[in-house]
Order: C-alpha cells, then sequence, then structure tokens
C-alpha cells in the first residue's frame, strides 16, 4: 500500500496537502487541479460539482469536504506592477479529493491513477477512524510487553540484577515518581501500571523501553548503576519532550479500565462473531 504511486502525478498529492489551525488536513482544488489532468478552471469545477452531488447522495455534509474559499491570483507578469484578481477556490478533504477523482475524465491517465490512489488512502483514514481507544491500548500494551522482554535481558547481560530497581529509575524519569507513587497518585491500589493506561502513556512507556534497549546495546553500557542511570536518563527525555510539546504529564493522565477487562470483551466479541458466522453457514 505504500507502494501505490507508480506515477508521478500521485507523488505530489501528498506534498501539497495542507494542514490548518485545527490540524485538520486538506487540499486546494486549483493545486489539484493540474495533478488531475485539467489546464482549465471551469472544466475542473464541472468535476467538483458532480462531486459535491455524489457526496450528498453518499448522506454527507457537502459543507465538511468542499469548503468554499477565495484566492488572489495574479494576472500580469514580468511588469513593473504586478496585478491579480480574485477567484474561486475550495478546500477540500481526502474523501472529496476521492469523489472529484472518481467522478473527473476516465480517459485521463492521472485520473485513473488518482482513483486508485484516493481509494485506498481514504480506506487507510477509515480504518485508523474505527480503530477504538480499547484496541489501541491492547496492541501498544502487547508491544510494551514484548519490548520489556528484550529490555530486561539486555539489562541482563548489562549487569542488572535488582530488576524492580531498574524499572524503578525507568518511572522515576518519566513519571517524576517511582512505581508505587505512581499507583497511589491515580489511586489504582496494587493494579499494574500499565494495565491502567491509556494509550497515550502506553506510547511515552513504549519510546522510553526501546531508546532504554537502543542506548545500552549501542553504547555498551555495563553495571548495574550506569544501566540505572541511563533509564532514568531516557525517561527524564522523554518526559521533557511532552512537556515542551505542551502535553499532559503521564502521572495526571487518568487510569482506565483494567487492560483484561477490554481482552475479556474482545474474546467475548469474537466468541459471539464466531456463533454468529456458524448460524449463517
Amino acid at each position: 500500500m505504500n507502494d501505490i504511486t507508480p506515477f508521478e502525478p500521485t507523488k505530489n498529492f501528498e506534498s501539497i496537502k495542507k494542514i490548518n489551525e485545527q490540524g485538520i488536513e486538506y487540499w486546494e482544488a486549483r493545486e489539484l487541479m493540474p495533478l488531475l489532468g485539467y489546464d482549465q478552471w471551469r472544466n475542473f469545477e464541472a468535476v467538483i460539482e458532480k462531486a459535491k452531488e455524489a457526496c450528498k447522495n453518499s448522506e454527507q455534509e457537502i459543507k465538511y469536504h468542499f469548503v468554499g474559499v477565495s484566492k488572489m491570483i495574479k494576472i500580469a507578469k514580468n511588469t513593473p506592477r504586478e496585478t491579480g484578481r480574485e477567484v474561486i477556490d475550495y478546500h477540500l478533504s481526502r474523501y472529496a479529493c476521492y469523489l472529484i477523482a472518481q467522478n473527473g475524465d476516465p480517459r485521463k491517465q492521472e485520473i485513473s491513477t488518482a482513483q486508485t490512489y484516493f481509494a485506498i488512502q481514504t480506506r487507510r483514514q477509515e480504518i485508523s477512524q474505527l480503530l477504538t481507544e480499547d484496541k489501541k491500548r491492547l496492541y501498544i500494551r502487547q508491544e510494551v510487553k514484548s519490548h520489556n522482554v528484550k529490555l530486561f535481558e539486555t539489562a541482563k547481560q548489562a549487569g542488572v540484577n535488582n530488576f524492580g530497581k531498574f524499572n524503578n529509575y525507568g518511572y522515576l524519569g518519566l513519571y517524576g515518581l517511582v512505581a508505587n507513587d505512581i499507583k497511589r497518585k491515580k489511586g489504582i491500589g496494587k493494579d499494574e501500571i500499565l494495565d491502567r493506561a491509556g494509550s497515550t502513556e502506553l506510547a511515552a512507556n513504549l519510546f522510553r523501553i526501546t531508546q532504554t534497549d537502543e542506548q545500552i546495546k549501542n553504547k555498551n553500557i555495563t553495571g548495574e548503576e550506569r544501566a540505572n542511570s541511563n533509564h532514568f536518563s531516557i525517561g527524564r527525555e522523554v518526559r521533557n519532550t511532552i512537556k515542551k510539546i505542551g502535553g499532559t504529564m503521564p502521572e495526571n493522565l487518568l487510569p482506565e479500565k483494567h487492560i483484561k477487562e477490554i481482552e475479556k470483551e474482545e474474546k467475548k466479541s469474537l466468541k459471539s462473531g464466531n456463533t454468529i458466522k456458524r448460524i449463517k453457514k
């Protein structure tokens, strides 16, 4: 799916993508137009109108996908005083680009390529949006477990014997607190910290774990004291990064339901789905 851009036009689709102040991606219609093989606005605007109709028929809000705007374009070049005029343009969502490609001239090679490209990219976006917080937690928690095993093996080879202490150094760097204090602050009793962490908190810990593992290996760190210090330093670097971008400190993130509850729900859902399939057969 990453190699779906064999023709030059599609290589430029992502390069002209813009992000607004709310973090939402969009494309400008007049920039997209030549990449789809159109050189006259009136012809391309007719395709946009067809796409807007398709959007309406699919029961989507046109105003969310086709945002009408105006812009200034230059109409006189290489003169002492360049002049311009105001023209109509659109800010298009990825879905809008997909509909435009679907309603373009199929004889154009650029259109056929764009149809495939935006179809796959739009589906990718849909799947990402459908991935629930619970599923994200399950996936990242499993990654954390897997990489923690690797880290502890690396730490053992480096000379670490007290793994509880080694782990606490990592927590202290990232949270500013040791494990027991984190549990008290979050009010999670004897539960494992990462079994009650949301996807954001889990991701921060995953980065701490993988980077510590790499550092110990790449720098040939040996000795329990040096390994502990390295774990603390990596945790603190991750913490400083969160602070720098204005994120919520991990100790202030609210605890989520236990990961085992989600696992039970997933198993129950899979069992229910398999039962339905058998009934249908």
